[in-house]
């Protein structure tokens, strides 16, 4: 066996010696551990020493595929540390990741692609590599390089291996140590979020707080926050904030491939690595943002996908892969915190709807005008369901739909006592065909009505029928100038009024029905008056009369001499002349015939002039009331006037009679019809006050008349305060 020469021992011993001493160095410092970066600099320095080469790197393979650049030595070719190189031509990059072996290249010459051409330009010749595997998988790999002027040892992969096998236990330790501090550091940040949402803090601050934690989590710049609409849309929940492309409020309809519509179409999360060209509004504004790739996980809440959070790039690598997981560690805790705030609003949208329905039943019950009921729904339903406005619509008998209600914030309802023809293209033609709840997500007809509506800014409406007494009455229609219109659950939460109004307007007219039997019966009372006054006037006055002339004709028969005759005929023509005036009186107190003749104000003034106390008399009617109504009037005023003069002890008296608007009708009737107008009258005095409406009174009486006729009585008599009665009687249209 030949022995080698002394020197070339001593050399072998001395390399050998230096390599020893180099692992060693690499072992503390995987032993101390350092950072992936940190050794495999350091095993890159020890290699190149070793094996007496001018340049090495250290790299990592990622997806795409490419290669990351994380440590050099002596480069020259422009491979520096943070970039990133694909793997789309011939190199020995791309040699090991396909063959997971080590390689050699020495020559560079006819090779394409980006690496091949970068390494030429650098005056590299030739490259040596070992491939670098963690757990079982390859992770990337250690290289070195050569000119012309130096040579590349032969046994360069083997002397390289020994140094990958300890830079593969430093990565294993390393990405052990960052796995252990990831999930510590998930943790924190998971037990933050949740102390927030167990303590149900706002939504806007859980969501504020996710999207921080998840942007130090991953070390990605930006997390958005959306929630979808119906229609398919996204609105920005959390987000930048100012002139911002995804600034908190904006949103955005899914118009295009995004990693924000991919969410909503599949409900799974999605990524994007890399938004240039790829069409659509929502990519145009990613590009614009300065982001280049993004990923998304969905927030699902109560089995439906609520939103998504997106995490966002500015570099143009691609986010690394797993960065999902991470991303939806959250969106359980977010979905529990949506929840909570849907439940809440639930329970405080229940309370307010409850509340809102109690104020109506109260107005119902306590047996208000259907008018006044009408307008409190309009009211109650437009403020609760948030509204743009709202209309109650009845359809009549010859098809014709009348606003009979209406509120809204900026005077977009349809004008109260509006008339449209029911048409296919409106709310009442579906509702008159079909008798269940109706909705136009885009009024886009044009009859008069839906013309009418687009010009008042509504996009959408939803109505509900009212039912009265099994027959379609009309509907209770609640509007929207928002994209996206009304809720789903709007039908149901009108419905809860539709009711309410149905006996509203079976309480009117069961009570129009006994007002109007009680009317006639007056009638008939005034008329039997009416008839006795005639009958007074034509039979018993005339007779009376011809009475007097038959006894000033016996007395004109009899002779001087007979002074007792005369003296009994001139006392019984006194008498007759008293029962006649008598007569004369009953008959103007059953119904004086100057009010059929001339109407209220000549027989009220001539109770005035009969007045002991100053009496003024002001009677504005732009026309005669119905005789029923104006007879009753006379009677009701008369008689206060009377009261007043008899008690009162006052030193003056005010008479006044008008309409409601100068006498111009006013509202709209159950049917649809021209509504009532509103004679007022009141009698005030400035006396002693204290009259009391008791039983059996003058006055109660009179309340009980202007009740039967459907009006209202009302007295104000504080002792040494006078005296006031207002009446109110209503005059159905002609």
């Amino acid at each position: 066996m030949t022995r080698p020469a002394g020197n070339e021992s001593r050399s072998s011993d001395r390399r050998h010696e230096e390599e020893l001493s180099a692992l060693r160095r690499v072992a503390f410092l995987v032993a101390q551990g350092g950072t992936t970066a940190e050794l495999g600099r350091l095993a890159l320095e020890e290699a190149v020493s070793i094996l007496g080469v001018p340049s090495g790197w250290f790299v990592r393979f990622e997806p795409g595929p490419m290669i990351t650049v994380v440590a050099s030595v002596n480069d020259d070719a422009g491979f520096t540390p943070g970039t990133h190189w694909p793997l789309d031509g011939e190199s020995l990059s791309a040699t090991i990741y396909h063959t997971g072996r080590p390689a050699r290249i020495d020559d560079f010459s006819t090779l394409n692609g980006p690496i091949a051409a970068r390494t030429r330009a650098s005056g590299i010749t030739s490259v040596s590599g070992v491939p670098i595997t963690v757990e079982g998988a390859l992770w990337g790999l250690i290289c070195v390089g050569a000119t012309a002027a130096e040579l590349m040892p032969p046994d360069t992969e083997a002397r390289l291996q020994e140094y990958t096998e300890l830079v593969e236990i430093a990565i294993a330790n390393a990405e052990s140590r960052d796995r252990l501090q990831l999930l510590v550091d998930e943790h924190a940040a998971l037990h933050r979020v949740a102390a927030l949402v167990a303590q149900a803090a706002p939504a806007g601050e859980v969501y504020s707080v996710v999207s921080d934690e998840a942007s130090v989590l991953l070390g990605l710049p930006s997390i958005e926050m959306v929630r979808y609409e119906a229609g398919g849309a996204a609105v920005v929940v959390i987000g930048s904030s100012g002139d911002h492309p995804f600034s908190v409020g904006g949103r955005w309809a899914l118009d295009g491939p995004s990693v924000t519509k991919s969410v909503f179409d599949t409900g799974s999360p999605a990524r994007i690595d890399d938004y240039r060209g790829i069409p659509g509004s929502l990519a145009e504004a990613v590009r614009r943002a300065g982001f280049y790739s993004a990923i998304g996980v969905p927030i699902v809440v109560e089995g439906a996908t609520w939103g998504a959070i997106i995490a966002f790039s500015t570099v143009p690598d691609p986010i690394p892969e797993g960065a999902e997981h991470g991303l939806g560690l959250f969106t359980e805790l977010v979905a529990t915190a949506v929840a909570n705030v849907q439940a809440h609003d639930d329970l405080r949208s229940l309370a307010s709807e409850q509340a809102a329905l109690r104020r109506v039943a109260t107005l119902v019950a306590e047996g208000s005008d259907a008018t006044e009921v009408f307008d409190a729904v309009c009211v109650e339903t437009g403020r609760l369901l948030e509204a743009a406005a709202v209309n109650l619509s009845h359809y009549t008998a010859d098809g014709i739909n009348v606003t009979m209600a209406g509120w809204s914030l900026r005077d977009t309802h349809v004008p109260v006592g509006a008339r449209f023809p029911v048409t296919p293209d409106t709310l009442g033609g579906e509702i008159v065909r079909t008798h269940a709840p109706a909705r136009i997500d885009r009024w886009e007809g044009q009859s008069e009505l839906a013309q009418l509506v687009r010009s008042r800014g509504i996009r959408s409406s939803v109505a509900a029928p009212v039912t009265v007494d099994g027959r379609l009455w009309g509907a209770l229609v609640a509007a929207s100038d928002r994209e996206g219109g009304l809720p789903p659950d709007t039908e149901l939460r009108l419905a809860r009024f539709t009711d309410l109004i149905a006996t509203a307007i079976s309480n009117a007219a069961t009570k129009a029905e006994l007002i109007a039997s009680r009317a006639r019966i007056v009638s008939a009372g005034d008329e039997a008056r009416r008839r006795i006054e005639r009958n007074l006037h034509d039979g018993t006055q005339q007779r009376l009369i011809a009475l007097g002339l038959d006894l000033q004709r016996i007395r004109a028969m009899l002779g001087d001499a007979e002074r007792d005759a005369h003296e009994g005929l001139e006392r019984a023509g006194a008498d007759l002349e008293s029962v006649l005036e008598d007569v004369r009186e009953l008959s103007r107190g059953l119904h004086p015939p100057l009010l059929s003749r001339s109407g209220l104000l000549p027989p009220l003034r001539a109770i005035a002039r009969r007045s002991p106390i100053p009496v003024e008399v002001d009677v504005d009617l732009r026309e005669r009331p119905p005789a029923a109504i104006e007879t009753a009037l006379y009677y009701v005023v008369s008689e206060a006037l009377t009261n007043a003069i008899r008690y009162s002890k006052a030193k003056s008296i005010s008479v006044t009679v008008e309409t409601d608007h100068g006498g111009v009708p006013f509202g709209i009737g159950l049917d649809g019809s021209r509504g009532t107008t509103n004679l007022h009258a009141t009698v005030v005095d400035d006396g002693v006050g204290g009259a009391e409406m008791t039983e059996g009174s003058g006055l109660r009486g009179l309340a009980d008349r202007v009740d039967a006729l459907g009006g209202r009585f009302v007295l104000e008599s504080s002792p040494g305060s006078g005296t006031r009665i207002s009446i109110m009687l209503p005059v159905e249209p002609s």
